[in-house]
């Protein structure tokens, strides 16, 4: 072998020498199986030809082992997968060159044949690029934007465990994700550039997308403007237009999966699911349960079988949440949202756009064969010409300048008893709280203009009873006072529970809009600082708006006002009329709190 090696040519005497050495060793070792492997590779003669080694995924006879080279280039196997089509990941990620070797006659004589080859660029690995924060996690693969070394270009760099793969029997998804990334060239698709891989890792080198994904956006403003609404909504419309042409169905299509560029134009991501229909036979469905349950189409739930028409279904169900702010199918837990879908339940919310209502009722069909879009129904060229898209220039979409992103935010209904609730009703259990009213300069009231004696024992004076289930503290206290607020608030505020022991500064309750939806909730800024939200009817905490230096509250008229953070504006508004207190003490608080970093100037 070592001979062989080195093409070293062996003679017979020297060969015999060998076999009694190997002969004498395995007697005394008893090992006759071992000795008849080690002799016969003597008597057979190869030509050495180095083979090319390149980073593909490709076909293996055991389905479970994943075959790593010292070269950190190993093929991961895929049981089932065509060898026949091996595209290289490297460079583009199609293109693979086989370099064969060929056998040898029977000749006395070792040989080398040269190959002629092209010039090959060199495989990218790790080292190549410097990486930063992670942009993504699935369910087995962590998105990470990365810099690479030498050109200074940024990728979103899609990593994957192999061991993970293999466990959880993805290697099927993996090798179709890159595929049908591979055949995708359109700028509303996120662009595979490269693949490499390691002992331990697959990298799939993406075009970063730089302002993240679409559903930021709607939990940030709430939902889309008309014009915004349309533009993002005729972009995902030639996207689909393009896939199917492809033959290629996403299955997964939510704001999750739809990223936007660095200059706003939407990117369609994450094909790991989604499915390439065959093009030598009629099918035109694929036979398996995936997706995101609020975008779910009923023919999967129902047959078990998505089809190009259920991408149209998610396009109205992304086209009603762009201008509610909330998908149409929403409920406690994936089965009833399922049961929703299957009986068509949903609502229009009230200033609902007329001509997207219109277009999106047309994409949320039970059938299939009736949604407007699909090829029944006479294919795309339809659904374009509805009167929602009659502003759009479909030819340079991708040319065009996206609008700006802007709120909608109509006026609502204030006595909408079946959207708000009968507040008064509902905490009438909690009118026995007593508090006292005190006249102190640091209360916001406009009535007040001169400063009282304050009592050190009498803790009352800083409390400020705005009405029944509203109150607002002082924060001049002591921290001997602030413990017997504590107490107090301990044995007599049924809000106590959910703030975490923490003094209530300031509470009231307000109507906490989400798009075009609303929802009374009891607010509670508090000490640390906290703005905890609290449903009343069910007694539950809802959630928070998480505080920072950058935080920032905004009346924008005596009932309504925002509370500005990095990732999401809060929409609220004091049914009493209030909205410019609780600015004022929100500020007030931060002003405490940040007081170091405050800008002189704010």
């Amino acid at each position: 072998i070592f001979a062989s090696h080195f093409h070293y040519k062996v003679s017979w005497s020297q060969k015999f020498i060998i076999i009694w050495v190997f002969i004498f060793l395995f007697f005394t070792l008893h090992h006759f199986a071992d000795l008849i492997f080690l002799i016969l590779p003597l008597f057979i003669q190869y030509d050495v030809v180095p083979i090319q080694p390149s980073v593909v995924i490709c076909s293996c006879s055991h389905p479970s082992m994943v075959r790593n080279h010292p070269d950190s280039c190993s093929p991961l196997a895929i049981p089932g997968a065509s060898s026949s089509h091996c595209p290289s990941m490297e460079g583009s990620a199609s293109g693979a060159r086989a370099v064969g070797a060929s056998a040898s006659s029977q000749g006395s004589e070792l040989r080398t044949q040269p190959a002629v080859q092209a010039p090959q660029p060199r495989k990218k690995k790790p080292e190549d690029f410097k990486f930063g924060k992670i942009l993504g996690e699935g369910s087995f693969s962590t998105v990470v934007l990365a810099r690479e070394q030498v050109t200074g270009k940024e990728y979103a760099i899609k990593i994957l465990e192999k061991r993970h793969i293999m466990k959880e029997n993805k290697a099927q998804y993996v090798k179709r994700e890159r595929d049908l990334m591979s055949d995708l060239d359109h700028p509303f698709f996120v662009k595979l550039y490269f693949t490499f891989q390691d002992d331990e890792k697959l990298y799939f080198g993406l075009s970063y997308a730089k302002n993240g994904e679409l559903l930021k956006y709607i939990r940030k403003i709430g939902s889309f403007d008309e014009t915004c609404t349309r533009f993002y909504s005729a972009e995902i419309v030639c996207a689909l237009e393009y896939l199917h042409k492809k033959g290629i169905i996403h299955r997964d299509l939510k704001p999750e999966n739809i990223l936007l560029s660095e200059e706003m134009h939407i990117q369609i991501t994450d094909f790991g699911t989604a499915k390439q229909l065959s093009s030598d036979s009629k099918q035109a469905r694929a036979n398996s349960f995936v997706g995101t349950a609020q975008y779910v189409s009923p023919e999967l739930l129902t047959e078990k079988s998505a089809c190009k028409s259920s991408d149209l279904w998610a396009l109205g169900c992304i086209i009603y949440q762009l201008v509610a702010g909330l998908p149409p199918f929403r409920a406690g837990n994936e089965y009833l949202i399922f049961q929703k879908i299957i009986k068509l339940e949903y609502e229009f919310p009230e200033k609902f756009f007329p001509k997207a209502k219109e277009l999106v009722r047309q994409l949320l069909s039970l059938d299939p064969s009736k949604r407007l879009g699909c090829e029944e129904m006479g294919g795309y060229d339809p659904l374009k010409q509805h009167p929602f898209f009659d502003t759009i220039s479909w030819s340079d979409l991708h040319l065009q300048t996206p609008p700006k992103l802007t709120p909608y935010l109509p006026a609502m209904s204030e006595d909408d008893e079946d959207c708000y609730g009968n507040y008064d009703d509902l905490l009438s259990q909690f009118s026995n709280m007593q508090v006292a009213q005190s006249s102190s300069s640091h209360s916001l009231s406009p009535h007040e203009s001169t400063p009282p004696q304050r009592s050190s024992s009498n803790i009352e004076q800083y409390i400020h009873d705005l009405d029944n289930n509203s109150f607002e503290l002082d924060l001049q206290f002591t921290e001997e006072e602030k413990q017997l607020l504590l107490d107090k608030q301990t044995t007599g505020n049924p809000w106590h529970q959910f703030v975490e022991n923490n003094l209530i500064l300031k509470m009231g309750p307000v109507d906490k809009r989400k798009g075009l939806f609303a929802r009374r909730r009891q607010l509670l800024l508090t000490e640390g600082p906290h703005l905890y939200y609290v449903d009343p009817v069910n007694k539950v905490l809802k959630g928070e708006i998480p505080w920072s230096l950058e935080l920032r509250p905004e009346a924008k008229n005596f009932k309504t006002f925002f509370v500005h953070t990095p990732n999401r504006t809060y929409y609220l508004m004091d049914p009493s009329g209030n909205a410019d207190r609780w600015c004022k003490k929100i500020q007030e608080v931060w002003r405490k709190i940040y007081q170091r970093h405050q800008n002189p100037g704010l």
